[in-house]
């Protein structure tokens, strides 16, 4: 198959996967992780916009997890639902206000994402499901080239929010994965408009 023919292959695979990168295959399998991360980013192409992204479903089934991921190309958070997949609202924001009280909180970084799921983080019974120990550094993203704080603010009458301070506005996709028992709302974030 010539060099063209697969480029289009994986062209129209990453199109039908709504993945929203593509990346060149590489014929060097001398090169070392320096030059393998940095031909991977120098790949990375972006379809994503910095909208605000919505659903509007909504669930019963808890949050029960949330947690980061380096990529080469993006800076991932991923909420881990018991139950079908919930709605969100995920955007910018000028400032983090939880509803409900109205208090603003602050966020590292040069710019803020507010998330808010339409799942609470307790069960049917009120018990609480999810708590991060830590309010202010919900989840660790230490290190991250994107991320540089994620903030829990709470749970109320079947929503919870999230703020994510980001090095800068960036464009950003959610999706959702059901496996017919679990669901996952994935927040993808770029590491820059290139």
């Amino acid at each position: 198959m010539s060099i063209t023919r697969r480029l289009a292959a994986l062209g129209a695979t990453a199109l039908v996967a709504g993945a929203g990168f593509a990346a060149a295959p590489t014929s060097s399998a001398s090169a070392g992780p320096a030059a393998a991360s940095a031909a991977a980013a120098a790949t990375c192409t972006k379809t994503w916009g910095s909208l605000p992204k919505t659903n509007s479903t909504m669930v019963v089934g808890p949050l029960t997890n949330v947690r980061a991921g380096r990529h080469a190309c993006y800076d991932r958070l991923v909420f881990d639902v018991r139950g079908k997949a919930p709605g969100y609202r995920v955007e910018y924001v000028d400032k983090l206000i939880q509803d409900g009280s109205g208090t603003v909180y602050p966020l590292r970084g040069g710019a803020k994402i507010k998330i808010t799921l339409h799942a609470p983080s307790y069960d049917q019974n009120g018990d609480i499901v999810y708590l991060p120990p830590n309010r202010a550094e919900a989840v660790n993203v230490t290190g991250f080239t994107t991320f540089r704080q994620v903030r829990w603010l709470g749970s109320w009458e079947g929503y919870s929010e999230m703020g994510v301070g980001v090095r800068a506005r960036l464009p950003f996709t959610v999706h959702t994965l059901y496996d017919g028992t679990n669901s996952k709302v994935v927040v993808d974030v770029a590491h820059s408009w290139r």
